[in-house]
């Protein structure tokens, strides 16, 4: 499960970087920079999902503060 949120997480930022620098590029003439983006909030948004649906189906459990 962890290496599952890694990799998520560096796919989500791999994507804001490429939307970075597809904005310091094209300098606003393509819609790249937009569609990186919205691949980032949609990565995100299915993160949570997953993660949300493993919690109901009991594959993870909240620990708590320690």
């Amino acid at each position: 499960m962890k290496i599952f949120v890694g990799i998520a997480f560096i796919l989500i930022i791999g994507s804001l970087a490429s939307a970075l620098f597809f904005l310091m590029r094209d300098k606003g003439k393509s819609n790249r920079t937009v569609q990186a983006l919205a691949m980032r909030v949609g990565l995100s948004v299915l993160l949570f999902i997953c993660i949300l649906m493993l919690y109901k189906l009991g594959y993870i459990q909240p620990t708590g503060i320690r």
